[in-house]
């Protein structure tokens, strides 16, 4: 893991995979650390955090269990055929491979309430469009190299559209208007509706 300098009021630890992150982000917990992909930020005086980060031990430092969600979905996204064909199977195979999932949620970003969701069938693994759409509506599932997740309001994306729901993904009424957080559990289930 490499710390990196990120301004004058923050520091970048740059992991080697997510499982690291994910362990950096549970040890360090109390400074509010912004998780991505494969790197924590953390906000401070740099070398106030460069002391910390050499102190602190993650290896026992277990993800922090979250919420198990269910999300039902129907699975009539405009790429589904061609997601289906890309991975070579049958379009039913997809919809039971991406319901057979134990999603997990790695990290949010992008726009407030999208979670990227990790630990998906391997043989679900497509490319981003080449192109991306100018708006893709909210509740939008898609997939997108190891990612599945869910648009919270119409945006731009490149992601490839397999189905839709409509669970509030990002709802200010609430307490805590994110529905989804690292560490939660998604599990999805096809609907006809």
């Amino acid at each position: 893991m490499r710390v990196l300098p990120c301004g004058d009021r923050a520091v970048l630890l740059d992991c080697a995979d997510a499982d690291e992150a994910r362990r950096w982000h549970v040890a360090l917990r109390d400074r509010s650390p912004a998780l991505g992909a494969t790197t924590v930020l953390l906000r401070g005086r740099p070398e106030e955090l460069r002391a910390l980060v050499a102190a602190t031990d993650v290896g026992d430092a277990a993800p922090v269990r979250g919420r198990d969600i269910v999300i039902e979905v129907v699975y009539d996204g405009p790429d589904l055929e061609a997601v289906a064909a890309h991975c070579g199977l049958e379009v039913d195979d997809v919809v039971s491979r991406h319901t057979a999932s134990r999603w997990s949620v790695a990290f949010a970003g992008f726009a407030p309430g999208f979670a990227y969701l990790s630990g998906g069938d391997p043989r679900l693994e497509v490319p981003r469009l080449d192109r991306p759409r100018p708006r893709v509506e909210a509740g939008s599932v898609g997939l997108a190299g190891p990612f599945s997740g869910i648009y919270p309001r119409p945006s731009p994306g490149g992601w490839q559209l397999i189905g839709r729901t409509d669970a509030p993904l990002w709802d200010l009424t609430r307490d805590d208007p994110a529905l989804l957080h690292p560490g939660d559990t998604v599990r999805f289930v096809a609907v006809e509706r």
